[in-house]
Order: C-alpha cells, then sequence, then structure tokens
C-alpha cells in the first residue's frame, strides 16, 4: 500500500477516486511517563517516553486508515493527513487521526 500526503504518486496513473479513509488511535499516557516527561521538562532534553508513544500512536493510525483503504479495494493512499490532540481532563490521553483519499493506481 502506498501511501503519500501529494496529491498524486508520481509514475502511476490514478484510474478510481474510492473515498476518504480515516484512522484514530486515542492512547493513554501512564503515570510512569508522566513522571519521567516531567523529570525531562524540569532538567531539559527529549522525553523517550512520550516520543515513543507518539511513534506507536501514529503507526498505529496510518496502518488504520490503510487497512480501511484496502477493505475498499483501494491500494494507495494520497492526500494524506497527520493530526495530533491531547485529551481527558489532565491531558493525559493523545488521539492521533491520519486521514487520506483511498484510489486505486496502476
Amino acid at each position: 500500500m502506498i501511501s503519500t500526503t501529494t496529491p498524486t504518486i508520481e509514475g502511476k496513473r490514478i484510474i478510481e477516486y474510492k473515498e476518504i479513509v480515516f484512522g484514530e488511535v486515542i492512547s493513554g499516557m501512564d503515570f510512569i511517563k508522566d513522571f519521567a516527561a516531567g523529570l525531562t521538562n524540569f532538567f531539559g532534553g527529549r522525553s523517550k517516553s512520550y516520543e515513543g508513544e507518539m511513534i506507536q500512536a501514529r503507526e498505529a493510525a496510518l496502518a488504520e486508515m490503510e487497512q480501511r483503504a484496502q477493505a475498499l479495494g483501494a491500494n494507495a493512499v494520497i492526500g494524506v493527513d497527520i493530526d495530533y490532540e491531547v485529551l481527558g481532563q489532565n491531558g493525559n490521553m493523545l488521539m492521533v487521526t491520519a486521514s487520506g483519499t483511498a484510489v486505486v493506481v496502476e
């Protein structure tokens, strides 16, 4: 499955547009990650625990979007956009949404 942020795929011809597809993931942050991130914030540097969580959530959202495209008979997704939101009363949940247009290319 080809997924791209561009509206076309170089060297491929779009022969059919299916529909907009989405992949959504909501991931909760736990106490240990919050504590470690708090230390990083205090002392400076990068928060590996949050970075890892974001990477996993993004990859899962993209995989879900691609699965939905494939279920429609598409073999590519164009115009992919990824959005991040913080949810929850204490901001302890991360939502990642991937969207794009499912297409058939040849």
